[in-house]
């Protein structure tokens, strides 16, 4: 097919991304601005900083404005009835083609300045586990009209008959959901990353030493002990306002709709907008996951377990399996059972506990894990200085009841069994996840045994696919049972490697 055939047309992007570019770039200038002034401002007047820094901004926003000109200029696309293809680059020229049939998602992206100007980036994948190479198309940016037609075009697909006045809505928005933002395990990482930012930008400027002298000022009548709680104390408040604020960002105007011929499709976000389509056919089960925090309060979230659903280098923030926030445990079956199509839902299924013996291997390795470490401070203050003797005993106290109570909660965990079509397995503590995986999307078994596992009449059962993860275990299951369970689940496939039990009355009839 000729590349000038007037029968599909070529289009470029739009060109306010130039726009973007350099509001962009300005942010970045303005921000590098701040500790370049610091370190100007000693050894120079002012008004010579001054100049120099809105020397290097100008020209690091024209350079980098007049590349993006260049990359805007010589990209262009076009859909045609078979293919996308893409085109750019100017030394280096780039011919990308994806086969139509092949497309399975189109993802649409907008941050706060792009949505002002009306731009979105799309994103254009096959569903295989390729990440951002051969296997995706970037447009970046077309206008939000252009990139709804692009969506609707490239996943139409023939429309099944639908229920008069039926909601194709799965899920909606409940702001009652944001209570759980707080008690996730991002609230502490956000505390400790604003006490290390006051550090940084205090440093900066020079003033480190007063933050740090002000800090002693207030807490110089308040015992170790007393000081040490009311930092946590504080940074577990700025951690859990900053996990509202996030949630807010991430997951406000969210829906989860099943669009017209088998299309899933997530949309969510206040600032930055991102709208997130994917074939039902791709979906090979559901993972619902249950962090510690989350899971006390009787909640958990939905990920998909699809093909092709990985989170590209320069997109680490956005989460693409993500189904649904963490919300409450019942709506969150109610949601897995929809969008699987089963009347029930498999994530809710009664699961075979797992025999004592992995109990007693959970409690040994929680023990080990806290005694080793006791016992080296020990030796450590018989050998040092009697400080850390103290410290061993008060671990020795504390922390085997605590590694006592995750073993026995991780125990409790362990479960598998088979609904309708679903294989489904649980396991873990402070992040517990109940896996149904189609049973036709299992294309092997791994089976591991330990010297230890072997003793114990125990071993791990991992199931193959092409989604999700690639692999999901089944931990500890006892050696007969997990073996028929793997036979049973998956027929045929690891029937052929398994040996006949022999019974007396088999032995009798062979005699």
């Amino acid at each position: 097919m000729s590349e000038d055939d007037p029968g599909e047309e070529w289009r470029r992007l739009d060109r306010r991304t130039l726009l973007v570019t350099a509001a962009v770039l300005c942010g970045v200038a303005g921000g590098a601005a701040l500790p370049a002034a610091a370190g100007l401002a000693g050894s120079r007047p002012l008004w010579q900083a001054v100049a120099w820094i809105a020397a290097g901004a100008l020209l690091l926003v024209l350079a980098g404005t007049a590349g993006d000109y260049v990359r805007w200029r010589r990209t262009r696309y076009r859909v045609g009835p078979d293919r996308v293809d893409v085109h750019t680059g100017l030394l280096l020229l780039k011919r990308r083609s994806l086969a139509r049939e092949r497309i399975r998602t189109v993802d649409l992206t907008a941050n706060p300045l792009q949505r002002v100007l009306g731009l979105v980036k799309v994103r254009i994948g096959t569903g295989e586990n390729s990440g951002a190479g051969e296997s995706t198309l970037e447009l970046d940016l077309v206008t939000r009209a252009e990139g709804e037609r692009l969506r609707r075009e490239l996943l139409a697909r023939p429309e099944p008959p639908e229920r008069p006045g039926h909601d194709n809505a799965l899920a909606v928005l409940d702001p009652r959901w944001i209570r759980y933002a707080p008690v996730s395990f991002l609230a502490p990482a956000l505390g400790g990353a604003a006490a290390g930012a006051v550090l940084q930008v205090s440093e900066w400027f020079g003033a480190q030493g007063k933050v740090i002298d002000w800090m002693e000022d207030r807490f110089q009548d308040v015992s170790p002990l007393w000081v040490v709680l009311d930092l946590v104390l504080v940074a577990t408040v700025v951690g859990a306002v900053g996990a509202l604020g996030l949630w807010v960002e991430m997951w406000w105007n969210y829906r989860l709709e099943r669009e017209p011929g088998g299309t899933l499709r997530v949309s969510r976000g206040l600032l930055t907008a991102r709208s997130v389509s994917m074939e039902e056919r791709r979906l090979r089960g559901i993972e619902l996951v249950a962090p510690l925090g989350v899971r006390m309060c009787g909640a958990a979230r939905l990920d998909a377990v699809a093909t092709g659903l990985v989170q590209d280098s320069d997109d680490r923030h956005a989460d693409l399996r993500n189904l649904l926030p963490a919300v409450d445990r019942a709506v969150a079956d109610r949601v897995a059972a929809q969008v699987l199509r089963e009347p029930e839902p498999p994530t809710g299924a009664p699961l075979t506990a797992h025999p004592r013996a992995a109990r007693t291997r959970r409690l040994r390795r929680a023990l080990w894990a806290v005694l080793v470490p006791v016992a080296v401070l020990a030796g450590l203050g018989l050998l040092l200085t009697p400080v850390l003797l103290y410290v061993a005993g008060g671990c020795a106290v504390v922390l085997p009841p605590i590694a006592v109570l995750f073993a026995l909660d991780a125990y409790r965990g362990l479960g598998h069994t088979v609904s309708g079509g679903y294989l489904v397995t649980r396991s873990g503590t402070l992040r517990r996840a109940t896996v149904a995986l189609q049973r036709s999307g299992v294309i092997g078994w791994t089976v591991r045994q330990s010297y230890f596992q072997r003793r114990a009449g125990l071993l791990t059962l991992t199931a193959t696919t092409a989604a999700g993860a690639g692999a999901y275990a089944i931990l500890d299951a006892g050696e007969s049972e997990g073996l028929a369970f793997a036979a049973g689940a998956v027929p045929d496939l690891l029937a052929p490697f398994l040996e006949p039990a022999h019974t007396p009355e088999a032995r009798s009839t062979h005699g």
